[in-house]
């Protein structure tokens, strides 16, 4: 039976503390940051361990490497009430949803929408969809269920949680520049994807999607099994496309949409995958500098972390 020990527990936010947090608690000698987490909830009368920050005293960061040991020197963990909880998978699932809705809605009261200023074309109005906006629709479709079915069976995430108030924040990019915006200009009669015959530019276009897309799918299946499940390990990736850059998924997932772009010449489909590239940007070089720390001369350092000659 594991030793254990009494630290000291204070609240981070003084104004708003956890008010049945004890001023000490005893555990493991050899507990996790999430086991902590567990027992101080109990003791501080919280039913979801997962609202529970754990500070260190001295850096002030947040420790969050769920199955990392609490254990330090200082004998003191900062606490903080981080709010109602979302899972992570869940997260996900909802962002994702929102695309998928748009482009089945937008389509159906087509007839209707596109009557209402600014979206004015008095000759265009009754035509019905083309062949080639019925080919973007597949295209926004596979692309985000595969996305869901990827969230629900294939990633495995390092956080359980996060502040359930961010789901707005979240998915706000994704309803409203991939799901209205994209969906909205599309599906408009009279617009560049207005079109029934595929040129050889449309095939291109087609060509370099499903090479994205199953470049992408092969990344994340491998970035899967480089994690046990419920671990929150890293490992170094090994993989298609892992020799030129850090994060090669978001490379292939930007080459996906380069062909939607050559298909659909839409503005608002390059203004949701440059927007989208600048947050991949900043999560691709957080990467490179967690690989880098994690494992030193072990890791082969990347000058580029998701574009090859560009980011």
């Amino acid at each position: 039976m594991s030793s254990s020990y009494s630290i000291k527990l204070t609240n981070r936010a003084p104004k708003k503390p956890i008010k049945k947090l004890p001023a000490s608690l005893d555990i493991p000698a050899n507990a996790t940051v999430e086991e902590a987490k567990v027992l101080i909830a109990r003791a501080s009368g919280l039913n979801d361990f997962n609202r529970i920050g754990l500070y260190d005293p001295v850096s002030k960061q947040l420790l969050k490497d769920r199955k990392a040991p609490v254990h330090n020197k200082a004998g003191e963990l900062i606490v903080k009430d981080l709010g109602p909880q979302i899972a992570w998978r869940t997260v996900f699932v909802i962002e994702y949803l929102g695309p998928i809705l748009f482009h089945a809605f937008i389509p159906l009261i087509r007839p209707y929408i596109y009557r209402i200023s600014p979206f004015v074309y008095k000759n265009e109005i009754e035509t019905p969809i083309t062949k080639v906006q019925w080919i973007l629709f597949a295209l926004f479709q596979i692309h985000f269920l595969k996305r869901e079915w990827e969230t629900l069976f294939v990633h495995k995430f390092s956080a359980n949680t996060m502040p359930a108030a961010n789901i707005f924040r979240n998915s706000a990019f994704y309803w409203i520049m991939a799901g209205l915006l994209c969906s909205l200009d599309l599906y408009a009669p009279g617009n560049l994807s207005a079109r029934d015959e595929l040129v050889p530019l449309d095939y291109l276009g087609l060509a370099i999607f499903a090479f994205g897309e199953i470049c992408n799918w092969i990344v994340h299946q491998h970035l899967a099994s480089l994690r046990k499940p419920g671990g929150t390990e890293k490992g170094i990736p090994n993989c298609i496309g892992s020799n030129l850059v850090t994060s090669p998924n978001y490379m292939f997932e930007v080459t996906a949409w380069l062909g939607v772009i050559l298909i659909s010449r839409s503005w608002a489909v390059v203004v949701f995958i440059c927007t989208g590239i600048i947050y991949m940007r900043s999560w691709s070089r957080g990467k490179e500098k967690a690989l880098r720390k994690e494992f030193g001369d072990r890791y082969k350092k990347k000058r580029y972390t998701m574009l090859p000659g560009l980011i």
